[in-house]
């Protein structure tokens, strides 16, 4: 099961953005909206949006994988693994951080003209 992060996020999604499907480690599937992918230090980092049975984020829950891609094999299913160290968990979330700074500050300019 991923870590979250519980600072707020756009709750609101375009329902045509992709969705996985993430096994939990009890066996449960939850659907997930992907926000975006992170580069970090050279890793790609996945930050996923845990969608209820109505397809809602109501708590601005966010979690974070790494995220690696089969080069070779574009069709392949990417690889999400846990994030287990503290320090690097943090350095994601700040990159996260910044990316919905520079989001919010795109939708500014976008309003602006």
């Amino acid at each position: 099961m991923g870590r979250n992060n519980d600072k707020s996020a756009d709750n609101g999604y375009d329902a045509e953005e992709m969705t996985v499907d993430l096994e939990l480690e009890d066996g449960t599937t939850v659907n997930c909206a992907v926000v975006t992918i992170l580069p970090v230090s050279g890793q790609d980092y996945i930050a996923l949006l845990p969608l209820d049975e109505n397809g809602d984020n109501a708590d601005g829950e966010v979690w974070f994988y790494r995220y690696r891609e089969n080069p070779d094999d574009p069709n392949e299913e990417p690889e999400l693994e846990y994030i287990d160290d503290d320090d690097e968990y943090d350095a994601v979330a700040d990159a996260f951080d910044e990316y919905l700074d520079a989001a919010e500050f795109d939708e500014l300019v976008d309003e602006e003209d």
